[in-house]
């Protein structure tokens, strides 16, 4: 039957590339089945359009950075991991290039660069991709799947679902994976919007368009250093990213503007500034429009500063406080907090536990993960093994 696969893989982004280069690698018939009209859609906005590809950190690093169930990935990342992904593009002949925090990028700044290496891997290795396909049904009978579009029916001994959650539907992550899962009787936990800019009750106006490298956000016992963005709405940058995930709204955040110097260093630093205007003083530590914002209540004068008005000002920066009303919709945000769930999933093979045959794989996984090339990590290390495991 012409239309049968070994292997049919759902989904075209970095995991379902990755899936199928890795079921091809172990001589599985696969056949990639992608909805929009190329590969790749929401890989090729990352990282600013550049594609931050992983990260280069320790194992330690990455469960860092992988606040949403990271442990899962042990397993996936003693067979595949970022230091894997790296000499993959290196073999594959794409130059990379590392940044700040580890961040992994093509030297080329460009992601087609990456999304052009995986597809022509899949050619390489004889998997078939069939692109402009929008799947409507998904069964098994007995041993076998049957996969339908609006005009074509496949079948295959083994399914990967890497379809991604439900950040950003308009590269075709509308959650067809979750529909997926639940019609084979699997749970998918609660969705919610993670790596999302965070919407403050804050003087926008006069910050907005200010960028910080290397500031400290905290809520509660969570603290990022990282950069962070001020906007029109609130907050973006790394640091709010970050912070997203263990935030839902109502909270008050603090913001240490210097977290390189404590409180006592920052107060020795304005004694020696005791002749200056305090504006001026506070410019050599801090971006100019943020000196005059955080200057604007005290005396003009550092020497003039009572030692009440001292305290508040190191308190502004040191701790400023920000009243975070809540985050950008699950439409906006970067990342799907929640998916199927890890209790049904075997973490070795990424196999359902209900259904023999069946993966999963991504962000369609209850995994979610920071930028800064850790998402995407967890995407290409999980896709590499859902599609190398063979039964």
């Amino acid at each position: 039957m012409q239309n049968h696969f070994d292997t049919i893989v759902i989904g075209g982004g970095p995991s379902g590339m990755m899936a199928a280069i890795s079921s091809s690698f172990y001589g599985q018939k696969t056949l990639l089945l992608e909805k929009n009209k190329r590969l790749g859609k929401k890989l090729a906005g990352t990282g600013g359009g550049r594609c931050n590809v992983t990260n280069n950190g320790t194992l330690d690093d990455l469960m860092a950075g992988i606040p949403g169930n990271g442990r899962f990935l042990y397993s996936v990342f003693s067979q595949f991991d970022n230091h894997d992904i790296i000499s993959f593009f290196t073999d594959n002949g794409v130059q990379l290039k590392v940044e700040d925090h580890g961040r992994v990028f093509p030297a080329t700044d460009k992601s087609r660069t990456i999304i052009e290496a995986l597809e022509k891997k899949i050619a390489q290795l004889g998997g078939t991709v069939q692109i402009n396909t929008e799947i409507v049904s998904v069964k098994k009978t007995g041993e076998t799947f049957t996969v339908k579009s609006t005009d074509s029916i496949w079948t295959c001994d083994k399914l990967i679902v890497t379809t991604g959650g439900k950040s950003y539907p308009s590269t075709g992550s509308t959650g067809f994976g979750h529909e997926i899962a639940r019609h084979f009787r699997h749970t998918v936990t609660d969705l919610e919007a993670a790596e999302s800019p965070l919407l403050t009750d804050f003087p926008h106006k006069a910050l907005q368009g200010i960028s910080l490298d290397d500031v400290t956000l905290r809520c509660g016992a969570h603290t990022i250093t990282h950069d962070l963005l001020f906007t029109h709405f609130g907050l973006s940058g790394p640091a709010a990213l970050r912070l997203s995930s263990f935030v839902k709204g109502g909270e008050t955040i603090y913001l240490d503007f210097l977290p390189q110097m404590d409180q006592e260093e920052v107060a020795a630093f304005l004694d020696s500034k005791r002749e200056k205007s305090l504006k001026n003083s506070l410019k050599i530590l801090l971006p100019e429009r943020l000196a005059d914002f955080i200057a604007q209540p005290f005396p003009e004068k550092t020497k003039q500063l009572s030692p009440k008005e001292k305290e508040a000002l190191l308190s502004q920066m040191k701790a400023l406080p920000i009243p975070v009303t809540g985050k950008m919709s699950l439409a906006k945000s970067f990342v799907t907090k929640g998916g199927v769930s890890l209790k049904e999933i075997n973490p070795k093979t990424l196999e359902s536990k209900l259904v023999p045959g069946l993966c999963f794989a991504g962000e369609v996984l209850d995994i979610n993960a920071h930028t800064g090339g850790f998402n995407i990590t967890a995407a290409l290390c999980t896709g590499w093994v859902a599609g190398s495991s063979h039964y």
